[in-house]
């Protein structure tokens, strides 16, 4: 709280969350075609209308909605993911880790988007798919910065007094190390989330998005 910038930035995190929870109250969902096209920002229509004669406002209130979904959904996913994969990585230095470190790096080397096209073509471009592959994805940038994090901190002595102790492997690693690792794990996730609404525009515009749902995107 004592960081300026930082309650800014919540307050408008907060702002668009509360948004998209109340969607239905702020603005009447856009559907269909309107007769109004093209029109400048008035008191009826605050951020004017579009070239099907919809409301901009709108589309914007309710795009929060789908757009939050999506970078909700996708967070979960990488999380699920990428935090044991990376933690397990850092801590186990053995075979284990060599496996899980080669699939860290095979899936950074992956064409995304092509793969992401396919994936969304073959199963089907609804709002869940389409977040649960952007989440798939998105799950070895935060498994790479989890591993760094948890080598540099299962160095600590702290961490090998644990060893010393008796205390079992997982309470180590979800409890004495994941506490510390959770400032870098917390700004990959909210890059994580960008990139998602960033990718579920991009697949939306390529005719893989929901047509039924409206996005920032």
């Amino acid at each position: 709280m004592r960081n300026r910038l930082t309650v800014v930035g919540l307050i408008g995190v907060l702002v668009i969350v509360l948004m998209g929870i109340f969607a239905p109250f702020i603005a009447e969902k856009p559907k269909g075609y309107g007769s109004e096209i093209l029109l400048s920002p008035s008191t009826n229509h605050w951020f004017g209308t579009d070239n099907l004669g919809l409301d901009i406002f709108a589309e914007m209130v309710w795009g929060a909605r789908t757009s939050l979904f999506v970078s909700l959904v996708a967070v979960l996913v990488a999380i699920v993911i990428g935090v044991p994969a990376g933690m397990i990585s850092g801590y186990k230095k053995g075979v284990i880790g060599s496996i899980i470190d080669s699939l860290i790096d095979i899936f950074l080397t992956l064409p995304i988007l092509p793969l992401m096209i396919v994936i969304a073509a073959v199963i089907g471009s609804s709002i869940l798919n389409v977040a649960v592959i952007i989440g798939i994805f998105s799950w070895p940038s935060l498994a790479r910065v989890t591993r760094n994090a948890t080598l540099k901190i299962s160095e600590l002595q702290f961490i090998e007094v644990a060893k010393c102790l008796g205390i079992p492997t997982g309470n180590i690693i979800f409890k004495h190390i994941l506490l510390n690792i959770m400032g870098p794990i917390l700004v990959n996730i909210t890059l994580i989330m960008a990139t998602a609404v960033l990718s579920e525009a991009g697949l939306s515009f390529l005719g893989l998005g929901d047509p039924t749902t409206w996005s920032w995107g």
